[in-house]
């Protein structure tokens, strides 16, 4: 049966399924916090609805709840002093429960449907979720516009597209006859009912709220699961809201809005633990640390279990047509929020007798003095520069950035920057270390935060063989080569098939290999310890759901 809203955005989703299809270029909502695409005043708009919140309480009507909760800190130097409804984690796995007969019996197109119109609903709060985003994660507001907002709402709308598309590949009914020679043939009516697992539970890191949390949610929900969405306690608001509008959308549709619930906590409580092993929690998607994402795989074995986990990202550096495009794009890719990205790059390999480029030979020295030029030409106007590296999220990348300083050589020291409107935010340009290529403890690991490592390899054989090696034991989302070799690029994309990660070649314009678009590129592949998974593939959606049939003789 067709639902009302399924129908409103019917259009959408087949455009979404066709770019699904054809992986170009293509977005509906606006990346760009104009005042032609929002409105005259939906920037004005969007903050004071932003700063409406600041030390106020949260309400989540119809949610249950047993006291408040709440303790995000701008990076930017204040607090947000907004509480949260606190629950208990039985009370929320019973309020989802309650919730999941009916929402399972309205079926894929009103499942569908409904996440189609939070998209929409979310897409016009995009300036409130870029400030809210802002202020717990540490982008700046451009950033956080996009990643929070227009960004965020690809992905998931990409989720909703792929799931739709692996639920209409079983049809509703059919008829089934097998002939039986002179006999009258054996007819059966058989029914296909979608049917979804159960509770998702969406696990919420606290650097990308949205972006990282919108394919699971959207997966889960398309396909029928009710949700709870358990954020970082650092990063709360972006998801709150999200929450918010999802169960607005629900209850006009006549739904029980705890299909979609928040499980707000402290940061030293035991909730997400509690939540992640409960036996109806049937789906689990989360982003953050690898110990935690080990902790979820080995312990919740009642649940479906989709991770994003830490990896060591590395730049190959062969040869170059063009050396300061090339050393632009990586100090912009090294700066990028402070290396607070799961697709930044760490580890420069670099053979110690240089490179070959359109000047000539360049010795190892003198490709890294251009990357660290480029790396101060980008930040040498804090006012300028606090737009690319936004603030440090937590004290934790302090600390790190501070201890890393002990572990090589400094060829670039990071340095303090002082924000004008936010002078108390925590900003900090990266630092760039030298190390020996045999010190693998060291750069073969995960330094979290605004710390690269140049290592000087024999040759790019040697080159290859360390990220060979980093990828396939510690995982890694990106792998970047920069060669003029196309023998070399072969090998170097043969090893990256082998190892699962995703390779950009030759990056040296507007794209940059911490960028990943929505509808065309696969974020992950879940063939390397990085992720158990990609956004967005059919293996990502198509487990969120069973196929129930009944048969009836004809």
């Amino acid at each position: 049966m067709s639902h009302p809203l399924f129908d409103r955005h019917q259009a959408l989703l087949l455009h979404a399924v066709e770019a699904v299809a054809t992986r170009g270029h293509w977005s509906p909502y606006p990346e760009v916090p104009s005042t032609k695409a929002y409105g005259e005043t939906a920037n004005s708009d969007g903050k004071a609805a932003f700063d409406a919140r600041i030390g106020q309480p949260f309400a989540l009507p119809g949610q249950p709840g047993a006291g408040l909760t709440g303790a995000e800190q701008s990076p930017y130097g204040f607090s947000l002093g907004i509480t949260y409804p606190r629950v208990e984690p039985d009370a929320l796995i019973a309020a989802a429960s309650a919730a999941a007969t009916s929402w399972r019996r309205a079926g894929p197109q009103a499942w569908t449907g409904v996440a189609l119109e939070i998209l929409h609903r979310l897409n016009r709060r995009s300036f409130e979720l870029g400030y809210a985003t802002m202020h717990t994660t540490g982008q700046s507001f451009v950033m956080a516009f996009q990643a929070g907002g227009p960004h965020a709402q690809d992905r998931g709308l990409e989720a909703v597209a792929c799931a739709w598309q692996q639920m209409a590949l079983v049809p509703a009914t059919s008829l089934w006859e097998k002939p039986q020679g002179k006999n009258a043939p054996l007819r059966m009516e058989k029914r296909y009912s979608i049917v979804p697992r159960g509770v998702a539970l969406v696990i919420g890191c606290c650097t990308f709220p949205t972006w990282n949390s919108y394919p699971g949610l959207f997966a889960s929900l398309t396909t029928g699961n009710t949700v709870i969405v358990k954020p970082h306690p650092g990063a709360i608001l972006p998801l709150a809201l999200t929450v918010e509008i999802a169960r607005a959308v629900l209850h006009e549709g006549g739904f029980d809005p705890n299909v979609v619930t928040l499980a707000a906590h402290a940061a030293d409580e035991a909730m997400p633990a509690a939540l992640a092993l409960h036996p109806e929690v049937k789906l689990i998607d989360f982003t953050g640390s690898a110990a935690n994402g080990d902790w979820l795989a080995a312990h919740a074995r009642q649940a479906q279990v989709y991770l994003e986990k830490a990896g060591v990202n590395q730049v190959i550096i062969e040869s170059t047509d063009d050396l300061a495009g090339m050393a632009r794009n990586l100090a912009f890719s090294l700066t990028l929020y402070s290396g607070q990205m799961c697709t930044a790059p760490q580890n420069l390999y670099i053979p110690a007798g240089g490179i070959a480029s359109e000047q000539g030979h360049v010795d190892f020295d003198g490709v890294v003095q251009a990357i660290v030029a480029a790396i101060a030409a980008l930040t040498d106007d804090p006012a300028k520069a606090v737009d690319v590296t936004g603030a440090i999220q937590n004290a934790g990348v302090l600390a790190r950035l501070d201890n890393a300083r002990s572990l090589g050589d400094i060829v670039l020291d990071s340095r303090v920057l002082v924000h004008p409107q936010f002078p108390d935010a925590q900003i900090r340009t990266p630092l760039l270390l030298k190390v020996d290529s045999r010190a693998e403890d060291i750069f073969l690991h995960e330094q979290f935060g605004p710390i690269a490592f140049v290592v000087a390899t024999t040759d790019c054989a040697h080159a290859l063989a360390l990220a060979s090696k980093a990828a396939r034991e510690q995982g890694a989302l990106t792998l970047s080569l920069y060669t003029r070799d196309t023998a070399f690029a072969e090998q170097v994309r043969d090893v990256a098939e082998e190892c699962g990660v995703a390779l950009s070649i030759n990056l040296t314009s507007g794209v940059f290999v911490n960028q990943s678009a929505a509808f065309s590129d696969f974020h992950g592949t879940g063939a390397n310890p990085a992720a158990n998974a990609a956004l967005t593939d059919a293996a990502f959606v198509a487990n969120r759901f069973r196929v129930v049939q009944t048969r009836t003789h004809a």
